[in-house]
C-alpha cells in the first residue's frame, strides 16, 4: 500500500452531512442520487449505494462527507463529493459511515 504524508491527508476536507433527499439515477441499476446538507451549503452527491440502501430510507441519514472533491458526472448526473463507507465483507455488503453521536451537521471531520 502505498503510504501519503501527512500534508496530503490535511487536503482532504470532510464534514458530518444530513441528507435531505434521495433518489435512484434513470437508466442505473447501482447509482443514488442526493442532496446532502454539509452545514454551509447543499451539494449533490452521486453514490453507487443502490444495493444497498432505498432512497426513502437515506432520509435524514448523517454520513461523513468528503466535501472538497472536484466535481464528476456519473450517468450525466454531477456529483459533488463522496459518502464515506465500510465494506462488511462477512456480510457481502457496504455500510454508510456516520458518527457515534449526534453532532451538528456541518461539522468538521478531522
Amino acid at each position: 500500500m502505498e503510504q501519503i504524508e501527512f500534508s496530503d491527508f490535511q487536503k482532504v476536507k470532510m464534514k458530518v452531512g444530513q441528507i435531505t433527499s434521495a433518489e435512484k439515477v434513470e437508466n442505473s441499476d447501482n447509482l443514488i442520487k442526493m442532496q446532502v446538507n454539509v452545514g454551509d451549503k447543499t451539494i449533490q452527491v452521486v453514490s453507487s449505494i443502490a444495493e444497498w440502501y432505498q432512497p426513502e430510507d437515506l432520509l435524514n441519514f448523517k454520513p461523513i462527507v468528503i466535501v472538497n472533491l472536484k466535481p464528476a458526472k456519473f450517468r450525466g448526473e454531477l456529483s459533488e463529493g463522496m459518502l464515506l463507507t465500510a465494506e462488511v465483507e462477512a456480510e457481502k455488503k457496504v455500510v454508510l459511515l456516520t458518527p457515534s453521536k449526534n453532532i451538528d451537521i456541518g461539522a468538521e471531520v478531522f
